[in-house]
């Protein structure tokens, strides 16, 4: 099935201030029709988009239940300014803080998606230290790629590689979807500041996971991890059995719709 709802929109843009300065960040935004509903907030992953076949399936459903749905890119990522090079975990978290403050009214179910299940959980702690946690309505992580830079990247890397972004400022990592991409020592020294693995973890709202067991980039071990630290919350998670990371097939999609609706 190819989706045709947000094709035809071009984006939006939305400046944000960084530590490298103002930045333009595109994003999309559906407006709610009268459902009175949460709205829906998609978080991309590492080197995602908001044109990504979730996020377009997922605004599909929201145009066709008429509530509100907000997607945007991280700046470096997809159709926002700035150089991907020069992000962090904690800088596009707080890009993501500006959006939504600043885009959305009342409660929001975030969809985050491997690294935006990260920053959608770091979003939760900002949320609960600005007394802001009635804006969330409940979550649904993919594959959530929590504490990844220090905990699933980090460990994989040969000591020639570390040397080389801890003395060269950076190493192009092999990608399996495309081109080498470039993983810094900003990345992963400010991985280390965001770290949510060793204490407990709070969402402050429902939460449910879907997790491949063939996923090849995040574990399931890992996820169930994630589960263990989340005992304040109520986590359901979905295991699927010959899932990969990406979870973007048909059946896979619908799983992530289900979860979303059994959320509202």
């Amino acid at each position: 099935m190819t989706s045709t709802a947000s094709q035809i929109d071009l984006p939006k843009s939305f400046a944000v201030q960084t530590t490298k300065g103002a930045k333009s960040l595109a994003y999309r935004a559906r407006q709610d029709a009268g459902s009175g509903r949460p709205g829906l907030v998609w978080l991309g992953g590492f080197r995602s988009d908001m044109q990504s076949t979730k996020a377009q399936r997922l605004d599909d459903f929201a145009k066709e239940t008429g509530r509100a749905c907000l997607r945007f890119d991280y700046s470096g990522h997809g159709e926002s300014g700035g150089a991907f090079e020069d992000g962090t975990i904690g800088g596009w978290c707080d890009e993501s803080l500006s959006v939504v403050r600043a885009l959305t009214t009342g409660p929001q179910i975030l969809i985050g998606s491997s690294m935006g299940g990260w920053i959608s959980l770091l979003m939760a702690r900002q949320l609960a230290a600005l007394n802001e946690t009635h804006r969330l309505a409940g979550m649904v992580l993919i594959a959530p790629a929590v504490d990844f830079t220090q905990s699933l990247m980090w460990p994989q890397m040969s000591p020639a590689i570390r040397a080389q972004i801890e003395n060269d400022g950076q190493w192009l990592r092999p990608n399996a979807y495309g081109e080498p991409y470039p993983i810094t020592r900003g990345l992963i020294e400010d991985g280390r500041n965001q770290l949510l693995f060793g204490s407990p973890i709070r969402s402050y709202c429902p939460v449910h996971i879907l997790q491949g067991l063939k996923d090849p980039d995040v574990p399931y071990e890992h996820t169930m991890k994630l589960v263990h630290h989340m005992a304040g919350d109520p986590v359901a998670i979905t295991l699927i059995k010959d899932g990969d990371h990406r979870l973007s097939r048909e059946e896979d999609i619908a799983r992530l719709i289900s979860a979303v609706r059994d959320l509202i």
